[in-house]
């Protein structure tokens, strides 16, 4: 009913809460510090689950993690996982992060292996290592990442669907997906991760793009399979605004498409920006 030119519009109903979590990585300097601030404010009043903070590849970065999460976790009272690499630390090491980050109220972990080194020498360590050593120091609540497209060192599907299940046997309560732009690829894996045995959740990663570089860019580090009509939508767009639309239509389509198969839980990389990310939520959240 219209009244004094006023639409008013009855909120569906839904029972299936939609639940959003939320990855940064620690700023270089003042201005991305400034920017990664205003970023996860906004982003703590859709009240996520949790947020998360990623971990570089040398060893100075444990402390930039450290103080990135404790930073967040108190100015916005969001609980803050941690991530945390083992392929650069000896297990002492490791140790000592580990009772530092419980000691000190963090208590979630994002437990990953780490991106070879450059002498491309693969070290003899990996993730599940990680779960089972986290898991004798304290009960941490530890997500652990996952491959729909199965990951680029496995030596097929099935041997990595086996190695995801014994992170999970070895205490991990979840795993993240690899960030996919083919729905259907995530509804695949997680069938074939409930045939295999595995029951806890797996939440789906979401990476909006706005352009054809950024899009490329991303398909060329993670061989990750990207949509022919996708492609064709960014061909050509040279407006910045108008790749942000087209971006946040595809990320709110693909997110309607899971919801609609039962999923009720994503995880955003944010690349430390919120502006695309907090209106698709918003969107999301409206349709509750």
């Amino acid at each position: 009913m219209i009244k004094n030119n006023i639409i008013k519009l009855k909120k569906p109903i839904d029972k299936k809460k939609i639940h959003f979590s939320f990855e940064f990585f620690p700023p270089k300097d003042k201005k991305d510090d400034f920017q990664l601030n205003n970023t996860a404010f906004q982003l703590s009043q859709l009240k996520p689950n949790f947020f998360s903070v990623t971990h570089g590849a040398n060893n100075g970065e444990t402390n930039r993690t450290y103080d990135v999460v404790k930073t967040l976790q108190t100015n916005t009272k969001i609980i803050t996982a941690a991530h945390l690499t083992c392929i650069n630390y000896s297990k002492n090491t490791l140790k000592k992060i580990a009772r530092k980050y419980w000691k000190n109220g963090i208590t979630r972990i994002v437990a990953l292996r780490g991106d070879i080194p450059n002498n491309n020498i693969k070290p003899n360590v990996y993730a599940l290592n990680l779960v089972k050593l986290l898991k004798k120091i304290a009960n941490f609540d530890i997500s652990v990442a996952a491959y729909p497209e199965v990951h680029p060192e496995a030596i097929n599907a099935q041997e990595d669907l086996i190695y995801l299940k014994k992170k999970m046997e070895a205490g991990a309560n979840r795993a993240i997906t690899q960030f996919f732009f083919d729905t259907n690829k995530y509804l695949k894996f997680r069938d074939k991760c409930e045939k295999i045995g595995i029951k806890k959740e797996i939440i789906p990663g979401i990476l909006p793009v706005s352009n054809s570089i950024q899009l490329y860019k991303f398909s060329q580090l993670t061989n990750v399979h990207i949509p022919k009509f996708i492609h064709n939508l960014f061909q050509n767009q040279k407006n910045p605004e108008t790749g942000k639309i087209t971006g946040a239509i595809l990320a709110t389509d693909m997110i309607n498409k899971l919801k609609k198969e039962g999923v009720q839980k994503f995880h955003f990389y944010t690349l430390n920006k919120s502006d695309i990310i907090y209106n698709i939520c918003k969107i999301i959240k409206y349709y509750e």
